[in-house]
C-alpha cells in the first residue's frame, strides 16, 4: 500500500523551491541537444543513467537507520565537481528542511544544518527526511528518481512547448526503470558511504557552470 508520506514527499507542490530549477534542461536546450520528444527521452535516460543513480543511492543511504549523515554529505560533495550544482543542491536542502521540519518535527533539523554552512546536499536532506516521515530507503530512492524525471519533464514543457500529455507518457514509460533504480540504490546504500556511486556527467557539469554566467534565464539551474 503506498504510504501517504510519499505522496506528500513526492508532490511538487511540497514547498522546497525545485520548481525553480530545470536540472540541466535549460541549458541543453539552448545548446540544440534537446528540441524534441526524443531528445527529451534520451536526456531523462542520460540523467538517470548518471546523477540519478548517484543521487538515488545517498538519499537511501541518508534514510537507512545510524546513517552517518556528515560522511555521506561529505561524500555527495565531492562526487558533485561543479561548484554551481553543489550550491545549488545545498539550497535545494536547506529549502527541504524547511518545509519538512513543520511536516515532521521530529525531524533533527539542526543537525542537518550543521553539516554544512550553506546547508546539506539535497539528497543527504531528501533520504533524512524520509525517514523521519517514516518511509523506507526504498522510498527515499524512488523520491529522488521520481523528483528527477519531473523536474527535466516540467521545465521541458514550459522551455520546448511540448505537448504535456506526450511528456508524461515518456515519464510513465519510466516506471519500471525507476522501479529497478531505486533497488539498485538500496542494495548499494548498504556499504560504506565512500563506496556509493559516483556517476556523473562532465557536459551537464560545464553547461551547470555556463548557465550560471547567463544574464537572462528562465530557472535558476
Amino acid at each position: 500500500m503506498t504510504n501517504a508520506a510519499l505522496l506528500l514527499l513526492a508532490d511538487s507542490r511540497f514547498p522546497t523551491g525545485a520548481h525553480a530549477h530545470s536540472n540541466g534542461v535549460e541549458a541543453a536546450h539552448a545548446r540544440g541537444d534537446l528540441l524534441s520528444l526524443a531528445d527529451l527521452s534520451d536526456f531523462i535516460d542520460g540523467r538517470l543513467a548518471t546523477v540519478g543513480t548517484t543521487e538515488a543511492a545517498f538519499a537511501a543511504a541518508a534514510c537507512m537507520p545510524g546513517a552517518v549523515w556528515v560522511d555521506l554529505d561529505r561524500e555527495l560533495a565531492a562526487r558533485t565537481p561543479s561548484p554551481r550544482l553543489r550550491a545549488v543542491s545545498r539550497t535545494l536542502g536547506r529549502q527541504l528542511l524547511r518545509a519538512a521540519e513543520r511536516a515532521w518535527p521530529s525531524l533533527p533539523a539542526r543537525e542537518l544544518r550543521s553539516l554544512h554552512r550553506e546547508g546539506p546536499m539535497q539528497s543527504v536532506a531528501l533520504g533524512a527526511t524520509a525517514a523521519a516521515a517514516g518511509l523506507t530507503p526504498a522510498d527515499a530512492a524512488l523520491c529522488s528518481l521520481h523528483h528527477l524525471v519531473g523536474a527535466v519533464t516540467t521545465s521541458a514543457v514550459r522551455l520546448l512547448g511540448l505537448d504535456p500529455f506526450d511528456v508524461q507518457a515518456i515519464a510513465a514509460n519510466r516506471t519500471p526503470v525507476l522501479e529497478r533504480l531505486a533497488a539498485e540504490a538500496v542494495a548499494r546504500a548498504l556499504g560504506p558511504a565512500d563506496a556509493l556511486p559516483a556517476n556523473n556527467s562532465l557536459l551537464a557539469d560545464i553547461l551547470a557552470e555556463h548557465h550560471a554566467t547567463w544574464e537572462v534565464r528562465l530557472f535558476a539551474s
